[in-house]
């Protein structure tokens, strides 16, 4: 609900502050007093678009805050908590506009863009009125307000899962065609390239193993015989022999020497011994070196071939075992692409039939609210004085999409056997002012989380028509809160609270204020009204006949 609005120059409007209160509050005033001003005002604090010259001319720049009550269950506190604004019992929004242009807002004192205010107003406000292109005359809302109408909330859930299910089958789908398709053009590659890296085999760690093998045999000519001679000098003609030499005449005249040849002779054993481990390391060197010359040739081959495919590849050589695992893969997904791509087309073929299914019981039941909702706006149209008129809900089948198969459009007939269409198109400005009335009527459900705002929705009507303009008004207000801006003295008494826009000069500027009206001046207000500048007993005496009716 609506708490309170504060205006700060914005157009004519100085300083203004208006709290309103629940059931029907009414707005009246002599034409140009400032009321559509309002209402510019509480459309900028929402982020609607209006007007581009807001501020008062004078003014450094305008404000406006406009304050709400949030029950537990309100729609707006899903909102502010996505948007990660202060949320609780009390809705506070403000916004500026400079005389430059620039616009800053603010929810709940928390900085916020234009778009968190427009979804805010959705949930907060509901505009009608012979211009409004965002409530009733806006056909792309009609649909939803008929599902509203038929609580086909469990079916709408049913049709936007299963297009979402048949969305994500049919992506699916396309991948795997996509997949398919890009791997059966490189078939014949992935078969060579698997048998070849098949048939070479290698092995992490080959290249560097063949590598070494292929230097050492290259260069085994060239060492070989140093190493030959280094051996044959270690062995029994050489120093082996010598130092066995050395030992046996050494321990001959150990005794002799008092045992200063113990160490000595001690040591030259160890060197025996090292040298035989010499000998041995030297042998194997040297047996190592003793090559086929066809094995160098088959040690190249098998090197340059492992390069070669992994140049090929562009992968390092220790990669291509890992690197044919992945062509092994492809490969088996492309044998068993049919298989899968057969599933994933019984998906779809199911999720369609479901979707089908959802969307046809989703139609049946608007065709049975649309006809409910036709025959109960015509009922509210007959004391409205429109009993000649026809209202009637087109629907008609439509592109599928998540909300399903269905376009629903309201249209009019002002009299039987003219052609219909829509509301804005057919219907005359006071005709389209109760069709509006009667159509939000029936549409009204438990909507009272909602301020309902009607822009002089009954200019064209007066008399009996205006008196069943106002009790409709008073009706929708019951339990919730309806605005109501109004040249009609039957809908003004109607209301639970008055006040009157007016405009005032002060100096050299025109400024425009609204005054909330108690009993005495509601009489006087409503009398001119019906009289018009001039205030006769007569006219006070019908506007008390309407307040008290």
């Amino acid at each position: 609900m609506l708490r309170a609005l504060d205006i700060r120059d914005m157009l004519i409007i100085d300083r203004l502050e208006l709290s309103f209160q629940p059931g029907l509050n009414a707005l009246t005033g002599e034409t140009g007093a400032g009321k559509s001003i309002l209402l510019d005002s509480l459309g900028f604090v929402l982020g609607w678009r209006g007007r581009a010259e807001l501020v008062r001319q004078g003014a450094a720049q305008g404000e406006v805050v406009a304050e709400f009550d949030l029950p537990a269950n309100h729609p707006a506190h899903s909102i502010l908590e996505e948007a990660g604004l202060p949320d609780g019992d009390e809705l506070i929004l403000r916004r500026i506009n400079t005389a430059e242009g620039r616009k800053t807002a603010w929810v709940n004192d928390r900085r916020c863009s234009g778009e968190v205010l427009r979804a805010l107003s959705e949930t907060l406000i509901e505009l009608h009125g012979q211009h409004d292109d965002r409530g009733l005359l806006n056909p792309w809302g009609h649909r939803a307000m008929l599902d509203a109408y038929a609580a086909a909330g469990d079916e709408l859930a049913a049709v936007r899962a299963a297009w979402s299910e048949m969305s994500r089958v049919r992506k699916a789908l396309e991948q795997t065609e996509t997949a398919l398709n890009a791997m059966r053009a490189e078939e014949e590659f992935l078969r060579h390239s698997v048998a070849e890296l098949d048939q070479l085999d290698p092995r992490p760690g080959e290249d560097a193993e063949l590598d070494a093998r292929r230097r050492m045999m290259q260069g085994a000519e060239r060492i070989r015989d140093d190493v030959a001679r280094a051996f044959s000098l270690l062995g029994g003609d050489g120093a082996e022999a010598a130092i066995a030499d050395a030992v046996r005449w050494l321990e001959g005249v150990s005794d002799s020497a008092g045992g200063q040849l113990e160490e000595p002779i001690a040591a030259l054993g160890r060197a025996l011994i090292e040298l035989g481990e010499a000998q041995d390391g030297v042998n194997a060197c040297l047996q190592a070196l003793d090559f086929n010359p066809a094995e160098l040739e088959q040690t190249e081959e098998r090197l340059f071939a492992i390069r070669a495919l992994a140049r090929k590849h562009d992968v390092a050589p220790d990669d291509l075992g890992a690197y044919a695992e992945t062509l092994r893969d492809r490969l088996g997904r492309l044998d068993a692409g049919d298989a899968d791509l057969s599933e994933k087309r019984a998906a779809v073929e199911a999720a369609q039939v479901a979707y089908d299914n959802a969307a046809a019981a989703l139609s049946t039941k608007r065709q049975e609210a649309a006809t409910a909702l036709d025959d109960a706006v015509m009922a509210e149209l007959t004391p409205l004085k429109m009993e000649r008129a026809v209202f009637r809900t087109e629907i008609t089948t439509s592109d599928a999409g998540p909300e399903g198969i269905d376009a629903v459009a309201f249209t009019v007939a002002t009299n039987p056997g003219a052609p219909s269409g829509p509301l804005n198109k057919i219907a005359s400005g006071g005709e389209l002012s109760r069709f509006l009335l009667a159509l939000k009527v029936c549409l009204t459900g438990d909507d009272s989380a909602r301020t309902m705002i009607f822009d002089e929705i009954d200019r064209g009507v007066g008399g009996a028509t205006a008196d069943a303009v106002g009790r409709r008004l008073a009706a929708l207000a019951q339990g919730g809160q309806v605005l109501v801006v109004t040249h009609s003295p039957q809908v003004a008494a109607r209301a639970a609270h008055h006040w009157r826009v007016q405009k005032h000069v002060t100096g050299d500027q025109t400024l425009s204020t609204v005054i909330p009206l108690d009993d005495p001046d509601r009489v006087d207000e409503i009398a001119r009204m019906v009289a018009g500048d001039t205030i006769t007993d007569e006219a006070r005496a019908a506007a008390r006949a309407l307040l008290d009716a």
